[in-house]
């Protein structure tokens, strides 16, 4: 279905946009790839690469330098143009994923970019698919299970990197009425299931490199919290889902949850890991209402690896629904994996490139 499409692509050469290409590529499909000044020599090469992996014209992948937060996408005028033209499926992956992010950064790439993307679709001569990369976390603080077809609250936000995500996939919902939109929510990304590869240490890797600071010790006092879930999915299931999703004309309309249907316990998380990188369980676990304060302490992070930002994340009371998404998928023979199955691949990667 993909096969002499043009798929134009923001956020290119991030590390799911590269994939996302790369698997694409292998459909048949054509490209336009935004990306920004600063990172067209990581693009070219990217491209090369892609290329090479998949036996594919070099000119099929066709980088323009833009930029979402400039009108037209800081596209010159002939290449917009072209773009209108030329563009049938629209995948708006750029955005800052940082937990920390400033407020005035995160408003201006993620709000007003995904609105300078949206006037890119609507333009869009002969749009068939608008694909919309959003995150679980739109969710902000609410609590309890959270629906695929649920968006709006006033529970408020830990950071300004959710509540910017959240007002973006509002104004990307608005569009469904009128254009193909598919918001896709992945939870928290991690490397890929077989090799383990990522492009950064985050979110699960911080307890990866905790434990592994001290294997024989560390290990022994489980600080995680057995009514606490953290939702893990590994970055291949991703893609792979995305690219099924682009497939089928089912997805129009919806949103889904790439999630981890039976996500673990953080306590349980910290013993699979343990195992991983230690051969063992947890002996004993140290009481939930002593982890969270000591994590917010100011030297914590000096000691834990763990930033301020990303505590909240351990101590998240908030689970997703993923029936829309598993009825998509399952078609396809798509899964989300086990962290079990997959664990020991991204502790042997983080152990193989202890630095990114």
């Amino acid at each position: 279905m993909l096969l002499n499409q043009t798929i134009f692509v923001t956020g290119f050469p991030g590390f799911i946009a590269s994939r996302l290409v790369k698997r694409l590529a292998a459909e048949g499909a054509r490209f336009i790839l935004l990306s920004q000044p600063a990172f067209l020599t990581t693009a070219r090469a990217e491209v090369t690469a892609i290329a090479v992996a998949t036996g594919v014209d070099v000119d099929r992948l066709r980088i323009v330098e833009g930029d979402i937060t400039q009108p037209n996408l800081g596209l010159s005028e002939a290449e917009f143009e072209n773009a209108r033209r030329e563009t049938t499926t629209l995948f708006h992956l750029a955005a800052i994923y940082d937990l920390a992010v400033a407020e005035d950064v995160a408003v201006r790439v993620n709000v007003d970019g995904t609105r300078n993307v949206n006037q890119f679709a609507k333009s869009i001569e002969h749009l068939k698919r608008y694909h919309y990369v959003s995150t679980c976390y739109v969710a902000g603080r609410r609590e309890g299970l959270i629906m695929e077809d649920e968006l709006r609250h006033d529970a408020g936000f830990r950071n300004h990197y959710e509540e910017t995500k959240y007002l973006a996939e509002t104004e990307v919902e608005s569009l469904k009425p009128a254009l193909p939109v598919t918001i896709h929510r992945p939870a928290v990304v991690c490397g890929d299931s077989r090799t383990g590869e990522t492009a950064k240490y985050d979110g699960i890797y911080y307890l990866i490199h905790y434990l592994r600071r001290w294997p024989a010790g560390l290990t022994l006092l489980n600080i995680g919290n057995s009514e606490v879930r953290l939702n893990l999915v590994p970055v291949d299931f991703v893609i792979v889902s995305m690219v099924a999703l682009a497939k089928d004309g089912r997805a129009i309309g919806v949103t889904v949850q790439l999630a981890d249907p039976a996500p673990l316990t953080t306590h349980q998380l910290f013993d699979e890991i343990s195992k991983a990188v230690g051969g063992r369980d947890s002996f004993a676990t140290v009481p939930a209402g002593i982890v969270y304060p000591v994590l917010r302490l100011p030297l914590a992070p000096k000691i834990t690896g763990l930033p301020h930002s990303a505590v909240p994340y351990f101590f998240l009371e908030q689970t997703y629904d993923t029936t829309t998404a598993g009825e998509l998928l399952e078609p396809h023979g798509i899964r989300c994996p086990s962290f079990p199955e997959y664990v020991g691949a991204l502790v042997n990667f983080v152990a193989e490139h202890p630095r990114l």
